[in-house]
């Protein structure tokens, strides 16, 4: 089973598009906005590990990737 939530690699033009359950919630350029994308998704963006892969799949880089 897929995570359900998918950042994607870096675009040329700087950040990662993110998606959860192929819907797109927008593209982020650093972790204040990816834990924004977490709130809006239902999720607490303080208690969600950043390494757990039954959740979060990075693509392209981990947590420390955004351009």
């Amino acid at each position: 089973m897929a995570a359900p939530i998918v950042v994607h690699p870096p675009s040329p033009s700087g950040g990662r598009r993110v998606t959860t359950n192929g819907r797109i919630l927008g593209l982020a350029h650093d972790l204040r906005e990816f834990a924004e994308f977490l709130r809006r998704s239902g999720l607490d963006a303080g208690s969600v590990r950043l390494d757990d892969p039954e959740l979060i799949e990075w693509r392209g880089g981990g947590p420390e990737v955004w351009s």
